[in-house]
């Protein structure tokens, strides 16, 4: 039964942000719309175990959702009626819901429109990220929406409180509202779609390390991720960016079955037992990241999946070729300012001319963002430096400082199995 359960719960996740879509194109709007399809999958959570799964779940979650969206917007529109008949301000048959019996324009009578077999979700991450929004809106509204992390969970990936993020996903739907539900046209759509690439990016960061809680690995929000990378390279099959970005996914996820050891502790890259690797992931990685890289000027994403190619190529990690993973990262740091691939890159010097030259990159990365105060940002910077940091000291013989280094990262993360891992090394150190 507990099995049976979780796979229903996985279900439910996959087509929850299908369902928002279907209903949010066919009726315009995004919050009842998002009430109503929590209704439908708590309505199948309850039903389902004992009565089980439909053969189309995705059309019953739709007409579910529909009914409970249309019996909301009646309602609220029979309320705004009598206050406005009271106030003698409109006329008395100013619908906004279809009446009984009839579905929303263009869609016929059952209200169900095209065939809920239409996967709206891309059209939803274009919506989540429209123009309106500023940058931290679009992260946090697609990953609501369609990631489907709960409000506190994005809280804590953006170190703000939830009551703070609670309001910014309400302002950005406030936005949204009455938005046209379609695909962008050719003059907004290369701004839109590196919005899209950015966010779903986080979500398989969140995804693959959790940024807060006891798992290192959340393969749900992972695999979406992939999943909806997927489906924007079916619609964009020659852009760079988009097979880049889902290369980076692909061989990234290809070493998750050795990223941890048997109680759940974090096992690093130079450690893991490359037998365990999926080498058909690998395989599929890296011909996309060769066709990216022979689709266009090579960008982040086309440039990261050459790097994580170039790691899961090496048999051993002894056989990583670190000059081509350096030159590779002189090119990426040059395109982008972003610390995390600047951090990279000084791991990448520091194995090819030892770790004191690897160690003043990251003293010059820890000045930098020094800089930036102790925010959010700047504090998972400073948790990542030390990290690095105490790894290079170690490599360098100094055990003091690397222990030192290794406690602050710990006490700087909210992953607890990293926390594990960085007091772990720590302790074998005072030994």
């Amino acid at each position: 039964m507990g099995r049976a359960t979780d796979d229903i719960e996985d279900l439910l996740r996959r087509h929850a942000p299908q369902v928002l879509g279907a209903l949010v194109r066919r009726y315009g709007h995004f919050d009842p719309a998002e009430d109503s399809v929590q209704e439908a999958l708590i309505a199948a959570a309850e039903q389902w175990p004992g009565g089980g799964i439909p053969d189309n779940p995705r059309g019953w979650l739709i007409r579910v959702a529909s009914r409970r969206l249309t019996d909301r917007l009646r309602s609220d529109e029979a309320r705004r009626r009598r206050e406005e008949t009271a106030a003698a301000l409109t006329p008395a048959d100013a619908f906004v819901a279809p009446p009984p019996g009839e579905g929303p324009a263009g869609t016929g009578p059952s209200g169900l429109g095209r065939a809920p077999s239409e996967d709206d979700t891309l059209t939803l991450l274009f919506l989540c990220c429209h123009p309106v929004l500023s940058p931290a809106a679009q992260i946090a509204l697609t990953l609501r929406a369609v990631g489907g992390l709960t409000t506190a969970e994005i809280a804590r990936a953006h170190l703000v409180p939830e009551a703070t993020m609670a309001q910014r996903i309400s302002r950005a739907k406030r936005a949204v509202r009455g938005t046209q539900f379609r695909q962008p046209d050719a003059r907004d759509r290369d701004q839109r779609l590196a919005a899209v690439l950015q966010v779903l990016y986080l979500i398989f960061n969140e995804g693959y390390t959790a940024t807060a809680g006891p798992d290192l690995h959340r393969t749900d929000l992972a695999r979406e991720a992939i999943r909806l990378t997927r489906a924007v390279r079916r619609l964009l099959p020659h852009e760079g960016r988009v097979t880049g970005l889902l290369a980076l996914m692909v061989l990234t996820e290809a070493r998750t079955p050795a990223r941890t050891g048997p109680d759940g502790e974090l096992i690093p890259l130079d450690e893991q037992d490359r037998a365990l690797w999926d080498r058909t992931a690998v395989a599929e990685g890296t011909a996309l990241a060769e066709e990216a890289l022979a689709q266009g000027p090579a960008g982040d994403y086309q440039l990261q999946a050459a790097i994580a190619a170039l790691h899961d190529e090496a048999e051993r990690a002894e056989d990583t070729d670190w000059p081509q993973i350096l030159a590779l990262y002189d090119l990426l740091v040059r395109r982008s300012p972003d610390p995390a691939a600047a951090l990279g890159r000084a791991v990448a010097v520091a194995m090819v001319h030892g770790p004191r030259a690897g160690l003043a990159e990251v003293d010059a990365l820890a000045e930098t963002a020094g800089t930036a105060g102790t925010s959010g940002t700047a504090g998972q910077r400073n948790h990542r430096l030390d990290a690095v940091r105490a790894h290079l000291l170690e490599r360098a013989g100094d055990m003091a400082a690397a222990r030192t280094a290794y406690l602050a990262a710990a006490d700087a993360t909210l992953s607890e199995p990293e926390a594990r891992y960085l007091r772990m090394r720590a302790d074998r150190l005072d030994r």
